[in-house]
């Protein structure tokens, strides 16, 4: 397509058809139920589910590490599983899945009480009740943190479909020079799902009881899939597509064509011809180093601050607030390499690559949070909410360098691979975090200075701040310029 062509295209669509971001916008919904549901556990374990059933760190850490092995094995088969079942049905399959797996929880007492005592059917306050009378502490700790590891797989085996779908919606309803900005739209989802949770569940369970936040956010998918249902289809199939937003959201087929790629084409993807790529190793390396930095904070954040500065969850839900309302500045990863593309020339994946770069050093800022954390609590909060929002910037990019690279046929079993690379490095450093800092705070553990459980929140912030510039070393390694695969 040449220029004169784009931008009579551009022109066009200024006046007609936009029912892509009506799209973009479900996509948003959904990250964003995502991430609720799985933030209802981290908001309330502490507070309410740990003195219940007699939790530590450890046991904490045991049930994010298999959630987040559970969520990356998950990725590897979702991703071939919406690209099988096509995107409409894969993606209700897998919210669908995930809303039941939220719900489970809720009756992880009761069947807490039911296992030990042969009583099920107590509801939630005659289960607490009975809880307490058993003196057998160590019973009730493996039966809960079975049950609740239980109800985190089928949260996570549903959870794993939404990035897969997404990626490949996106790719369906926008050209390659939108996708990092309509990626990093719906990508925060994830950020206002995480900036809603802490100002809702706590209050919710406060209120009505920890079961409860767990049955009503996870409803929230069910009413999703409703709109979703009645509102997808493929944009050269949808009524409320026009012919000119179809011509803009296909513009790069041309171009694509002359490359060898064939968008179109018919027929599955070959797991194991997909590893023979160094797009596919590097895609998978750059989710590996940095995924588990994001997960650290989305799930250790709410007990740092109980742990260090002796906050309860409602405490805690100002900081967390402004924490993730921080993060959304993350918009601005979508924004860049547009403006890269548009005014610097590049090619997609350049532009890309320069943006990351650019929000791999943010994190380095991770260095100083626990060291300058004596002066105000607010000080590593806004330092991990500027870590956050480069994450999610770095997130779009990273996902979309799968759309510039691959052809739509493989791009959920890519993301899906990625994913499970990303799920590795998450349950590396949930595990390892869990063990850490039970450690730190049975031996009074000292390292630089920091005593006890702070200095181990010090080494994995410090861990946490290089891992982007490491990720970003080795993808540039691996693919230095834009090499799309034609042969696949």
């Amino acid at each position: 397509m040449n220029q004169t062509e784009t931008v009579a295209v551009n022109e066009s669509i200024k006046t007609t058809g936009k029912y892509r971001w009506s799209i973009c916008a479900l996509l948003f919904f959904a990250t964003t139920i995502n991430y609720l549901d799985r933030q209802v556990l981290s908001l309330t374990w502490s507070d309410f589910i740990a003195p219940e059933f007699h939790w530590t760190n450890n046991d904490y850490g045991n049930i994010t590490a298999l959630f987040s092995i559970f969520y990356a094995v998950s990725l590897l088969f979702a991703g071939r599983f919406v690209d099988w079942l096509d995107t409409k049905k894969g993606f209700l399959w897998a919210i669908g899945i995930w809303s039941v797996g939220a719900c489970l929880h809720a009756f992880c007492g009761i069947a807490t009480s039911g296992i030990i005592t042969g009583d099920w059917f107590v509801g939630f306050h005659g289960s607490k009740e009975i809880i307490s009378t058993i003196s057998d502490t160590a019973l009730v700790i493996n039966v809960s943190v079975a049950l609740f590891i239980f109800a985190r797989f089928v949260l996570a085996v549903g959870e794993a479909g939404n990035f897969p779908a997404a990626i490949k919606t996106t790719a369906e309803y926008f050209p390659k020079k939108d996708r990092a900005f309509a990626t990093s739209i719906f990508n925060a989802g994830a950020t206002v799902g995480a900036l809603a949770a802490p100002i809702t569940i706590p209050f919710i369970a406060k209120s009505f009881g920890w079961e409860m936040s767990f049955i009503i956010i996870g409803a929230l998918g069910f009413v999703w899939m409703g709109f979703w249902m009645f509102m997808y289809d493929k944009p050269e199939k949808h009524s409320k597509v026009s012919a000119e937003e179809l011509a803009y959201i296909q513009q790069d087929d041309i171009e694509d064509s002359k490359m060898g790629f064939k968008p179109e084409a018919k027929g599955k993807v070959s797991l194991v011809d997909c590893f023979k790529y160094k797009q596919t190793w590097a895609f998978a390396f750059g989710k590996f180093m940095t995924d588990g930095v994001w997960w650290f904070f989305l799930f250790w954040t709410p007990a740092y601050l109980s742990s260090v500065y002796g906050m309860d969850s409602t405490e805690a839900a100002l900081p967390l607030f402004v924490l993730y309302l921080i993060t959304l500045l993350s918009i601005i990863g979508g924004w860049l390499p547009t403006y890269f593309v548009e005014k610097k020339g590049m090619n997609p994946y350049e532009g890309r690559m320069r943006s990351m770069l650019i929000f791999a050093f943010f994190p380095l800022l991770a260095l100083v949070a626990q060291p300058l954390g004596y002066i105000s609590y607010w000080v590593p909060v806004i330092i991990i909410g500027i870590a956050g929002a480069a994450h999610q910037s770095w997130s779009a990019n990273i996902f979309t360098t799968v759309g510039d690279m691959f052809p739509k046929k493989a791009i959920a079993t890519i993301t899906g691979i990625g994913g499970l690379a990303g799920g590795i490095g998450s349950t590396l450093i949930n595990k390892g975090s869990g063990v850490l800092f039970d450690y730190a705070k049975d031996t009074e553990m000292v390292f630089l200075g920091f005593k006890g459980i702070e200095a181990g929140y010090f080494i994995i912030f410090s861990i946490c701040a290089v891992c982007y510039l490491t990720g970003w070393i080795v993808m540039k390694t691996l693919v230095p310029k834009y090499s799309p695969i034609t042969d696949l």
